[in-house]
């Protein structure tokens, strides 16, 4: 080989790995958060950029297309959704020229320096301002074909969020359809997803369908947590089995698309989280349940496992939301769905290891599974004589004689066992539980 064919055929193979390099970075599910700004003393744009970037957070959605945010963006990696806020709707749903301008301003103004992903076009306006619903679908084409004119149309996505209660009878996700009502717009914007392969946005919160649902949702289908076979959901008409309730919402999604012989729209969670904090009429929302949602999410995110429906599709999602937002009016479950405090102090440690390097507040590494201080020694005995049973936990080192006998307690002993088998299982937040007789702590039990 000549040295010109040498160098063409290096040149070939790196351009070839460049490409396959991108598509793996395309297809790579991801998981990202919305960023609200009802926060005392929000940090300044490029704190707070800085800040994503310590976390390793990739992808975020703004409820604006805040200037000073998407400037501090500016050549980092990090993708970025801008949103057409609802009060906005009217100018821009009745002129193109006002979308044109919009688009000038707050996308073309900024790309490809910072890397505008995609434009959400209002937020549940067919559910809160239904009024509006006439100019959804004039907006969306109009700055679709702003985009086009700036050649834009191929790198960023338009779609519109919307709520699950668009959908009526979810489960089981088979029988699920649209609400007819909206059925001529829906049909308008899933033609327009489709021809343009932009994904249908949906917010989808588990933690609302469990509290509607009170009995017949068990928690920790909510939640993500292993279920023995007789709790899992399974849908009847297709006998598919739901081990949690996110993927029957999204598979509910699905099927309704199917109604309406759209079948070519991948669907992404523009919004889903669990608040940390709620008032007396809350009682789950809480620290815990925030933690185990939203380590547990992020966990089957980058499992690819798709959906019972669609295995083979994994769809991105949005946590909402980065900041505890404490200017919000109640209730007290408003201002408390943040991972972090306004301060960009961590509101609980997620467990999320093994997850990459997204948010880098993860702690796993260093938790232990204990028994819960105040509980009856039977309760615990049961606890214990199942980890060192069938949960073959090691228990040689509390048997008489060893060298973690000491304390000769039942607690003690529980405690050792617990850990054991919390280790084993790779320190998956469903495996310290023990019925409520365990929980996660930082604080190494041995010391």
């Amino acid at each position: 080989m000549d040295n010109y064919n040498l160098i063409l055929f290096f040149l070939l193979l790196f351009i070839s790995s460049e490409i396959r390099a991108q598509q793996q970075d395309k297809d790579e599910p991801f998981v990202g958060v919305n960023i609200g700004t009802d926060v005392t003393n929000l940090l300044p744009a490029a704190d707070l950029v800085a800040f994503l970037q310590l976390q390793k957070i990739t992808h975020v959605r703004l409820y604006d297309a805040d200037g000073d945010i998407l400037r501090a963006l500016a050549k980092t990696k990090i993708r970025v959704i801008v949103s057409v806020p609802n009060n906005q709707l009217l100018a821009i749903g009745s002129s193109n020229a006002t979308a044109a301008t919009w688009i000038g301003r707050n996308v073309a103004a900024y790309y490809p320096e910072t890397l505008i992903s995609g434009v959400a076009v209002g937020d549940e306006v067919l559910t809160t301002i239904p009024t509006s619903a006439p100019l959804l679908m004039p907006a969306i084409e109009s700055l679709y074909s702003a985009l086009v004119a700036a050649n834009l149309h191929t790198q960023i996505k338009i779609s519109t969020p919307n709520s699950a209660s668009i959908i009526l009878d979810p489960f089981p996700p088979s029988q699920a359809f649209f609400n007819q009502s909206l059925t001529p717009v829906l049909t308008q914007l899933l033609q327009f997803c489709s021809r343009t392969q932009s994904p249908l946005m949906m917010n989808l919160y588990p933690y609302y369908v469990f509290m509607q649902n009170k009995g017949v949702v068990p928690l920790e289908n909510s939640l993500f947590k292993p279920l023995t076979p007789s709790k899992e959901m399974v849908d009847p008409n297709t006998l598919l089995h739901y081990t949690n309730v996110l993927d029957a919402m999204l598979d509910s999604v699905y099927f309704s698309m199917k109604n309406l012989n759209v079948t070519d729209v991948v669907v992404l969670v523009s919004e889903t989280g669990w608040p940390s904090k709620g008032d007396s009429k809350e009682p789950y929302a809480t620290i815990d349940n925030a933690d185990t949602y939203n380590s547990n999410l992020i966990k089957h995110v980058f499992d690819r496992s798709g959906t019972p429906l669609h295995p083979e599709i994994t769809s991105n999602v949005y946590i909402y939301e980065l900041f505890n937002e404490d200017l919000r009016s109640p209730p007290i479950s408003e201002a408390n769905w943040g991972l972090f405090y306004g301060n960009s102090t961590p509101v609980y440690l997620l467990h999320v290891s093994g997850s990459g390097s997204f948010l880098a507040n993860d702690t796993t590494n260093r938790t232990y599974c204990v028994a819960v201080d105040g509980l009856d020694g039977k309760t615990l005995q049961t606890a214990l004589d199942w980890a060192c049973g069938p949960g073959r936990a090691n228990c040689s080192e509390i048997q008489p004689g060893q060298s973690c006998y000491q304390p000769n307690n039942v607690k003690g002993h529980a405690s050792y066992a617990f850990d054991s088998y919390y280790q084993k299982q790779g320190k998956f937040a469903g495996s310290c539980d023990f019925k409520g007789a365990a929980m996660i702590t930082t604080s190494d039990p041995s010391k």
